[in-house]
Formats: structure tokens, sequence, C-alpha cells
């Protein structure tokens, strides 16, 4: 099988020859780490993670479904967050993009993000056509 590179109108590619957004691979999408980053850049400091995930999850979305996926195709997230206690604004906005059987899921506090005010990045995996319908 060869590896497909999957694109969406509705998130931002990154600069060339940096990584690839979202890579398909034998059924299965591997989504890199999404941030809130996009549009007004004042906006991204006025976010709460619950608002950062929130934009995240939609990111992710488009780019599954771009694949030919749905949320339910997907089996795992890394959520990471540079404040853990604040985790739980996390699964408030994860709750508004899954049903039924949740992702696996790993959390990870970390120091620092790629800019100050981005608090939180998730990564995903999704096995296209297998969640339910």
């Amino acid at each position: 099988m060869t590896i497909r590179r999957v694109t969406s109108p509705d998130v931002a590619e990154p600069p060339p020859e940096r990584w690839s957004n979202c890579l398909v691979v034998d059924g299965v999408a591997y989504v890199s780490g999404m941030t809130a980053r996009g549009g007004d850049p004042g906006s991204l400091a006025r976010m709460d993670e619950y608002a950062q995930a929130k934009v995240i999850f939609g990111k992710i979305k488009s780019l599954v479904e771009a694949a030919g996926g749905a949320m339910s195709d997907v089996v795992k997230i890394t959520v990471f967050l540079t404040r853990i206690a604040n985790n739980t604004k996390v699964w408030e906005a994860r709750r508004e993009f899954f049903t039924g059987d949740f992702p696996a899921s790993t959390l990870v506090e970390v120091s620092a993000l790629a800019a100050p005010e981005i608090l939180v990045e998730i990564e995903a995996i999704a096995h296209i056509g297998k969640g339910r319908r």
C-alpha cells in the first residue's frame, strides 16, 4: 500500500518540508498534533482549554472526514496540556465530538507547547470505516 497525504480546506497546511497534518496508510489515518492556531492570532490568547480543544477536535474531524472517515473511526487520541488540572475542560469538548465507545486516550502534562498561548495539543489515530455508523 502507498502512503496518502490527506488535506482539508478547513485545516491550514504547514509550510513545505515540515510535516503532514494527516497521512493514511492501509486504511489508518494518522493525524499530527493539532492546536487551535489559525485565524486571528489574538483570539488564541483569549481561549481556555475548552475553547482550544473544541477547535482542535473540529480540525481532527475535518481531516478524518477528508480521509473518508468519521469521528467514530478515531480509536486513539493523545492530549498534551500545559495545565493538567484543567483536563475536564478538554473532556467537556471531547463529549461534543464523540459518542458511544470513546477513543483510547493518553493525557500528558507538558511544560510548554509551540507558543505560550497554546494550552492544548491533540493527535489522533483513526481506522477509516471501522467505527459505528
